[in-house]
């Protein structure tokens, strides 16, 4: 295996911008759509908090797995790499292949959103919210294209706005709310009844905490990767886990549980509603605008980069490898990505793409962390700038989670299940295709 750590692309990305990275990949649309979905599947206010709790457990201990694997092989790709590195190229073609399908819809389920809630603000029937989804999808994907550094700055933007809209959100719901009007004003249980429900709920939760995976694809163009990666990984996750348990505590102060499940507009408004009137909805309407194009933002900046490292590899095109001769970007690749992320645009729902999204890509996750043991068996004289806290523990909570998600998911999400693993496994036939056809070419 290769053991390379040497990138074309520039190290243009400091400490704070990348952590902007991560923030803006994570808070997209999840925090605004799931605290309902998640009422609506438990039965209590403390089985609401134990969920969100558990969500930044989990991400803070893939966060840390990464941090390992990251520093030790800090090149653009991320998962890719590190599965290409652990288990070898037939598992990372396999995720590089799911990830081509799976994660453009992630962007246009966000873009979607995005598109419903700027007609809040001028008339759009389904077919304009969709051109003005896949309009926006197209405007990032040129900022990318001629600049990392825009691109950078676009999301920079979006995202410190974002971050302080919705803390700003929680402070006001809790400045001028009534706490005896919200779930928490009565005795706390933690009474779960259904623990498939818990389990379908967690899926939900885990989607809004997705971004530092997506983040380690931008590795190679970290500045100081031995010292800054694990760092970006750390107060990135760390920050969103303590402004998502803000915002829920928010809605809990001023909703009762029932309020909650049976919101037929997001949770956010209807919390904003009790405090501020019929003027919440713009507040809120314009906050998800906000939050969902900065979240297509980053992920945009981010997602090329697997599609530019399994070039690299040898394990796809090489068209998609190239780096632009004046911008020295992967700009192939950004061109790939938008323009596959505003094909699903065309063709499904928030809900359709996002439950997919997921579930697809977790159990690579759980693999990558579980790197971390493995070549800390196979390979202890690699040079481990950082080692993960809490080893072994930590990588094996991830693999455990993403055991129980799964078997959760085939008892209570079957088509949805089946469908994720067609898709991994038609990846096995295509990689041997695949060298079949690059041997025949030699």
């Amino acid at each position: 295996m290769s053991q390379s750590t040497s990138s074309q692309l520039p190290r243009r990305l400091g400490l704070w911008t990348s952590v902007a990275v991560v923030m803006g990949i994570t808070i997209g649309s999840g925090i605004f759509k799931v605290p309902s979905s998640v009422a609506q599947s438990v039965d209590s206010v403390g089985a609401i908090s134990l969920l969100w709790v558990l969500g930044g457990i989990l991400s803070l201990c893939l966060a840390l797995s990464l941090a390992e694997l990251a520093s030790m092989f800090p090149r653009p790709g991320g998962a890719f790499v590190f599965l290409r590195e652990t288990y070898g190229p037939v598992v990372a073609f396999v995720f590089g292949w799911t990830f081509l399908i799976v994660n453009p819809a992630s962007t246009a389920g966000i873009a979607i959103v995005f598109a419903e809630y700027l007609a809040h603000f001028m008339p759009l029937g389904d077919h304009g919210r969709r051109v003005a989804a896949a309009v926006m999808i197209a405007l990032i994907t040129l900022a990318n294209y001629r600049s990392v550094s825009l691109a950078a700055g676009v999301q920079n933007l979006a995202t410190s706005a974002k971050a302080l809209a919705l803390a700003a959100l929680a402070l006001l719901i809790f400045a001028f709310g009534r706490s005896s009007q919200g779930a928490l004003a009565a005795p706390i249980s933690f009474e779960v009844s259904n623990w498939g429900g818990f389990g379908v709920a967690l899926i939900g939760v885990l989607f809004t905490y997705e971004g530092a995976a997506a983040f380690t694809a931008l590795s190679g163009e970290v500045r100081d990767p031995a010292r800054n990666l694990r760092r970006v990984l750390m107060y990135g996750v760390g920050l969103v886990t303590a402004l998502y348990l803000l915002v829920n505590a928010a809605y809990l102060y001023v909703l009762p549980l029932e309020a909650m499940r049976n919101s037929s507009a997001l949770v956010a408004a209807d919390a904003m509603a009790r405090v501020a009137g019929p003027v919440a909805a713009n507040v809120i309407a314009a906050l998800v605008v906000l939050s969902t194009f900065g979240a297509v933002a980053a992920t945009s900046i981010a997602d090329p980069r697997v599609f530019y490292s399994m070039t690299q590899e040898g394990l796809f095109f090489r068209v998609l490898g190239k780096a632009h001769p004046r911008f020295e970007t992967p700009h192939i690749a950004i061109v790939v990505a938008g323009v596959l992320a505003i094909l699903w645009v065309s063709s499904r729902t928030f809900e359709q793409l996002t439950a997919v999204f997921i579930l697809g890509l977790y159990p690579f996750y759980a693999l990558t962390a579980l790197g971390v043991v493995v070549l800390r068996v196979r390979q202890p004289q690699l040079e481990r700038p950082y080692r993960t806290w809490g080893y072994p523990i930590v990588p094996f909570v991830v693999a455990a989670a993403a055991v129980l998600v799964l078997v959760n998911s085939f008892i209570e999400q079957r088509m949805i299940f089946l469908v994720n693993v067609a898709i991994s496994l038609s990846g096995i036939p295509l990689y041997y295709a695949w060298r079949a056809f690059t041997r025949r070419k030699s």
